[in-house]
Order: C-alpha cells, then structure tokens, then sequence
C-alpha cells in the first residue's frame, strides 16, 4: 500500500476541509501547465501542500515559507534527516505511553520547558515540536509575547507521536520543495515564469474571543491584512494566479466589509468549512469561509465583486 504524504502535525485551521473548493478554484487546465511554480508563502501544516503536490505532478517546482522557525525547522529536518527524527520520536513515544495520566502532564510540562530553552539540535527541538502537538490541548501552536510555547497538556488515550510513515512519505515529496523561514513577501523572489500562489495567512478573528493566531510572538493585525492585500495586488500585476482563504466576518457580522472593500478588484467565494477548535462545543461545527482569487470564477454559485 502507497502511503500518502499529509500533515505530520495537527494545525489550528488546516485547510483539509477546504480542499474541493480550492481545486474547483484552480486556473484553467492547471494540471496540463507546464513548467509551474507553487508558492505557499503561509505554510503552516501543509495541507495544501501535501495535496497539490501529489495530485498535479507537472508542478515542478514548490515553494514554501512561514515564520514560525520552529514549524520551518520541522519542515527541513522531515526533508533532509527522516531516519534520526524518527528513532527520537520512537523514544519518546516508548516512555510517554506507559505513563499514567498524572505522570503524563508531568512529562509533557517537562519536555515543554525543555523545549522553551530553545537550546536544542534540529532534530530533538524537531522531536519536541511534533510531541507537543500530537499531545497538547486541540493541537493547538500558540506562544506568549517571548515566543514561549505555552500550552496546556491535553488528554489523550493513546497519541500518535511516531508517525514514522507519514514523515517517510512527506520526506520523499519535499525533495523537490524549498523551505524559507521568513516574510511572506520574499516569495516572490523564488517565483517562476508560470507561478501559482496559495496563501493562507493568520485569520481575521471573527470575534475578539476567537483569535487563534498566535503562532509567533508577532501578530498578524489588520496592517499585515492590508500589507497582504497589497502583494496580492503586485503579484497580479507580474501575471501570477494566486488563491487566498480568510475568515467569513459577515457569518459573525452581516455588516462588516473589510474583505469586501480590502479586495473589492478581485472575486470572492463564500465556501463551507468545519472548525473544531472552540471552547464552547456547541460553538463549533461548519461555518463559511472566503475564497478570493484574481481568476474568472463565473461558474461558482455565490461571487461578490
């Protein structure tokens, strides 16, 4: 059996979900174009990656970014040292398994702090990384204003940490990826003649309780919204197609028109999508998300321009 590359972590706002709608967004006859770049200056867990990369094979090159170092470093240790990465991970997993529940958050609070040195060789902070998402509170990645991983142990009977496979097959299929650690902007620089870019950026919060995007200690605010909106602009200008998902604020607030007026010259889909990390359960389940693209889209159901 053919494994599949896929996430090797759990990511607050994968976009597994959003998988039809971004392929039935795609340029026209993507998969004949030859000699095509992707560029995901957003990377996050790669859902997008991992998929577009295994189901349009005449990409031929991919780029990816995010300035999360910890994530990037993640991405290169898979790609470049598989095998040492999965005998730690095999180690840890050994020792955390046995453990009662007491003895577990014992551990986990342990092997956090570790962590925070930031003192560790690539493939133990890579090891950490991994463990501390497979057995968090909702896998999630979040940070204090120090860049100090902060969160609490979650509760799970018997975690994956040694996903030796998936890290196997995600090795093979980032050979032909180059992984930036940087400002999204910089991407630009790897674009190619035939470019197509993904962009997944930190969430506008649809509620001042709902932000989850602290994934560094610097805050995707309305100014990088704005700056984002500016490269979109620049990048359609050079000719490349480009793709970006955000949050649907008139699903909180049918009156709130940031995205509408911040990329009002480009086409906006509205698409269903499943959020699973909320502290009221009942708060959680599908809700719709934006799709915005520079392409003609005159066949989707709902556009606004």
């Amino acid at each position: 059996m053919i494994i599949k590359a896929k996430p090797f972590v759990k990511w607050v706002g994968g976009k597994t979900q959003l998988i039809n709608s971004i392929e039935k967004t795609l340029p026209k006859n993507f998969h004949k174009q030859k000699g095509l770049t992707y560029l995901e200056p957003f990377v996050g867990g790669g859902a997008i990656l991992f998929w577009i990369l295994q189901q349009y094979p005449n990409i031929t090159k991919a780029v990816i970014n995010d300035i999360n170092p910890d994530l990037i470093s993640a991405y290169k240790t898979i790609k470049e040292t598989p095998d040492e990465l999965v005998k730690t991970l095999r180690l840890i997993q050994n020792e955390y398994l046995p453990l009662n529940e007491v003895k577990r958050k014992e551990y986990y609070l342990n092997k956090r702090e570790v962590f925070n040195t930031k003192t560790l060789n690539k493939i133990d902070n890579t090891a950490l990384f991994i463990f501390l998402n497979r057995t968090c509170f909702n896998g999630l990645y979040r940070v204090n204003s120090k860049g100090l991983y902060n969160v609490p142990a979650g509760r799970y009977s018997n975690p994956k940490i040694c996903d030796e496979k998936t890290i196997f097959a995600d090795s093979k299929l980032l050979k032909k990826v180059e992984i930036l650690s940087g400002d999204f902007e910089e991407t630009l620089n790897y674009a190619g003649n035939n470019s197509f870019f993904y962009f997944d950026p930190p969430y506008k919060p649809l509620s001042k309780t709902s932000n989850f995007n602290s994934y560094t200690k610097e805050q995707f605010n309305d100014n990088e919204q704005i700056r984002l909106r500016d490269f979109c602009k620049k990048i359609d200008l050079l000719g490349h197609k480009f793709i970006l998902s955000n949050s649907d604020l008139k699903g909180e607030n049918p009156d709130n028109d940031f995205f509408d007026n911040l990329y009002q010259q480009f086409n906006i889909k509205h698409v269903f999508a499943t959020r699973m990390v909320n502290a009221n359960a009942e708060k959680r389940g599908k809700l719709t998300e934006l799709l915005i693209t520079n392409q003609s889209i005159k066949e989707f159901e709902y556009v606004r321009k």
